[in-house]
């Protein structure tokens, strides 16, 4: 389990920037000051008219970075596991505007996340603005501001929270790191596919292609 921030007054800031996984003080929100947000305020943000994507990590606000690009990647495999699930009614998809629950002050946004029916609440527990379950997959896409530190936090608390694959694109350098677990990965190259495996049977997806389709919005369109 990633440890608790030490959000005391004792600390200083870049103690806490650490602690969070050297991520970038710009990404950092000091209202509310930095251990008293709440889920409330992560909500509140989200549903504001400049709306802006934040996770809480323990009373913390962090921004959760999302270039056009990287979006773009996200939209692509977001329709091509729609239609994937239009054959294999398993489960849904929900994009970066879906917060999840994963313990108490954690709540966190993957890129693309996937649940199977079988791991969902009973029916009147799932209209909530925060989802109190976890994913089966989590995808992440990369930006440059997230750091090695952040993105270990991150796989922590998705493994303690019972998901069972995460996929972490990079674009820079066009591949992809499947986890099993924190200590469990697999980097693919755009020679590979990803395989849903037992999560998504059946489901594969050519890297190398994932990426060129979404390089047609940096040349305009064509081939």
């Amino acid at each position: 389990m990633s440890p608790m921030l030490s959000t005391d007054a004792v600390g200083t800031l870049a103690d806490l920037l650490h602690e969070l996984g050297d991520v970038p003080p710009e990404r950092v929100l000091r209202t509310p000051p930095p251990g008293t947000a709440t889920e409330d305020d992560l909500l509140r943000l989200l549903h504001a008219a400049d709306k802006r994507l934040c996770e809480l990590v323990d009373g913390v606000l962090v921004e959760k970075p999302m270039g056009w690009y990287e979006a773009r990647l996200a939209t692509i495999l977001s329709h091509l596991l729609e239609a994937y699930l239009e054959e294999h009614d398993l489960g849904f998809i929900v994009g970066a505007d879906a917060p999840h629950r994963l313990q108490f002050q954690r709540v966190r946004l993957p890129d693309v996340a996937f649940v199977r029916y079988e791991s969902l609440p009973p029916p009147e527990q799932r209209k909530m603005p925060i989802a109190p379950w976890a994913p089966d997959l989590a995808v992440e896409i990369l930006s440059e501001s997230n750091r090695p530190g952040e993105m270990n936090r991150k796989l922590a608390d998705y493994f303690n929270a019972g998901v069972r694959l995460v996929w972490y694109a990079d674009p820079e350098t066009r591949s992809v790191r499947v986890y099993h677990a924190t200590d469990q990965v697999e980097t693919l190259t755009e020679a590979d596919e990803l395989d849903g495996e037992d999560v998504l049977p059946g489901f594969r997806l050519s890297i190398r292609d994932w990426y060129a389709r979404a390089d047609r919005a940096l040349k305009g369109g064509g081939a």
